[in-house]
């Protein structure tokens, strides 16, 4: 039987509960699960692409079948070296699935191969954005019931110089 891979992509500057709840439901459901942080040119980070791997890996940390990597070009191009059968993407809102549509449509052309699919967000994390993150503990608020307690120090911490 072939091992039937699925990439989890995106920014994760940081990583919330909500990509942790992707992550875990997409583990249980392909044989390999690679979270890849992408590069985003027009994105000035909190975190480097390296950091956020590190991030990532703390926080999937009791999920086997998951590792993480960092890539800076096409994710039609990524897919295709993994052999990745399917990209799965998290939708919170109408707003997403604009923008995300695209994009799988997009990344269908480049690579036929590959198919998108589409996660809808745990109710419970339906608000939840890394941006939204940032700014909450940028003022001092608390957000612990939005991080993996394993990383919420090292956003603290960042957050604290700035």
């Amino acid at each position: 039987m072939n091992e039937k891979t699925v990439i989890c992509p995106g920014s994760f500057d940081p990583i919330t509960l909500g990509h942790i709840d992707i992550i875990s439901r997409a583990s249980a459901m392909f044989d390999k699960v690679i979270v890849v942080v992408m590069k985003n040119k027009d994105k000035n980070g909190l975190f480097s692409p390296e950091e956020r791997k590190s991030l990532i890996q703390k926080a999937v940390n009791g999920l086997p079948n998951v590792e993480v990597d960092v890539y800076d070009g096409l994710l039609a191009d990524y897919a295709r070296q993994k052999e990745a059968t399917a990209i799965i993407k998290g939708l919170r809102a109408m707003s997403d699935f604009e923008y995300e549509f695209q994009m799988a449509l997009t990344n269908k052309k480049l690579n036929p191969e590959v198919e998108t699919l589409f996660f809808t967000t745990s109710t419970e994390y339906m608000y939840l954005s890394s941006s939204m993150v940032k700014q909450i503990a940028s003022m001092g608020g608390d957000i612990s019931s939005f991080v993996p307690e394993s990383i919420l120090d090292d956003i603290v911490k960042r957050l604290g110089k700035q």
